[in-house]
């Protein structure tokens, strides 16, 4: 009986193959090597560190937000003023 070791690309894991039949024989996933607490507490530093940037980042956005909009508003209102005394035609109603 003739036998065939694969090695998946996606999870790294062995598979043993019988060449007759196709079946699979043997699955053995790859070990994980585990990092030691240390390792596990940097990661998680890192994590809080990066998250806590962009959610600065986020409300400083949102601050500079309002006032462009309300910057959008008062022009809107400015030109709007201007051209009150012309009727509003719709470009989809032209003929």
């Amino acid at each position: 009986m003739e036998k065939f070791t694969i090695i998946c690309p996606c999870c790294d894991a062995s598979l043993t193959v019988d060449a007759e039949t196709g079946t699979i024989l043997v699955h053995e996933e790859k070990k994980k090597i585990l990092g030691s607490f240390e390792d596990l507490k940097g990661s998680l530093a890192k994590q809080k560190e990066t998250r806590e940037q962009i959610f600065a980042q986020e409300m400083s956005s949102q601050k500079d937000r309002e006032r462009l909009l309300e910057e959008k508003f008062k022009e809107a209102l400015k030109r709007a003023d201007k051209d009150s005394d012309k009727p509003f035609r719709n470009p989809l109603d032209m003929e």
